[in-house]
């Protein structure tokens, strides 16, 4: 377990630091990371133990530039929104959440690439505006643990200051941290091993808050928004890439890309069903995919039935092209292909 905190801390004081030029970020970056060591129901509760410190120090280093206005609007709105979360994450799979998340932090890509990084004069946000946002932000940070960078865009878009989204943003999460913290503990969601876990974060957010107060003053603003887009980016891409390998595992599914004769063919397959798009240049494009056999017409199925002889399973495909519907029966004797027949 001692090697596990060491690699712990030393991963999340790297995302803490990467996030002090990025405007946060390092609890999407980790929540893949912990995911390697803990069930997905117990990493939101090991990753807020840890951001709580972080929040806390932050807070107490930048507490001169907080944007009050805000805090009074959001806090209010993201704490009920963050018990439901929270009490819903015993029955949600938190996968399909991510993948969401992901998705939406990989549209930030074209920011990246606007002049000065989308730098605009000071506005303040409407009210109405906070109230939606801390919905929303408390009810996934109650799911996933953090969420802090998915919100980058907000803060960026009214012209707030680099250490005044430092600031706002640990104020903001600080007694939401709390209060999930509070909540994970009473559904029994952080056992030793994730409350273990969960202080090598902390003590990485605590080391990452004392160094930023000196190294935040060195970047430029128009650096801190343009690296935290490249933050939002580089999380949605590997929360995609974690969450989609465990749906994929989770659903016994997989996706093949191969040659064939005088062609290529593109498979997937999902619990057990199975589509194909096949290209070849006699045949042009196909469409594949199974069919139970009692999908079939009765007499395709004593066609098909008439040919199994000793084989124990049998596996119907329907095919579409531009000529028309047909159908290929494939017969295994334990898991070995020992016969086809193509049929209309």
């Amino acid at each position: 377990m001692f090697t596990v905190f060491v690699l712990v801390f030393l991963t999340a004081t790297l995302a803490f630091m990467l996030s002090a030029v990025c405007g946060g970020g390092a609890g999407l970056l980790l929540l893949p990371v912990l995911g390697i060591w803990l069930p997905a129901g117990q990493v939101p509760a090991a990753l807020s133990l840890g951001t709580f410190s972080s929040s806390a120090t932050r807070l107490k280093v930048f507490y001169r530039s907080v944007d009050g206005y805000i805090v009074r609007r959001f806090v209010p709105a993201a704490i009920p929104a963050a018990v439901l979360g929270a009490w819903l994450l015993r029955y949600l799979n938190p996968v399909y959440l991510s993948l969401l998340m992901g998705l939406f932090l990989v549209s930030n890509l074209p920011f990246l690439f606007r002049k000065k990084a989308g730098i605009v004069q000071r506005s303040r946000p409407h009210s109405l505006a906070l109230l939606a946002i801390g919905l929303v932000a408390g009810f996934l940070s109650g799911l996933t643990g953090a969420v802090g960078l998915i919100f980058n865009r907000f803060y960026f878009r009214y012209g707030l200051s680099k250490e005044e989204i430092v600031a706002t943003r640990a104020a903001n999460e600080l007694l939401l941290h709390l209060v999930k913290l509070a909540l994970y503990l009473a559904f029994g969601l952080l056992p030793a091993q994730a409350f273990v876990i969960g202080l090598a974060v902390a003590l990485a957010g605590i080391v990452s808050a004392v160094v930023l107060k000196r190294g935040l003053a060195r970047v430029s603003e128009s650096l801190f928004r343009r690296m935290g887009y490249l933050a939002m980016v580089a999380s949605g891409l590997l929360m995609l890439y974690q969450s989609g390998g465990q749906l994929m595992r989770s659903k016994n599914a997989y996706f093949s890309f191969h040659p064939v004769n005088k062609g290529t063919e593109a498979t997937l397959q999902w619990q057990g069903s199975k589509i194909a798009f096949e290209f070849s240049w006699n045949d042009g494009l196909e469409y594949e995919h199974t069919l139970p056999l009692n999908a079939l017409t009765p007499d395709r199925q004593k066609h098909v039935l008439a040919a199994k002889g000793r084989a124990d399973q049998v596996v119907v495909e329907e095919v579409r092209s531009l000529e028309g519907r047909s159908y290929e029966a494939y017969y295994f004797i334990q898991g070995r292909l020992i016969a086809k027949i193509d049929f209309k």
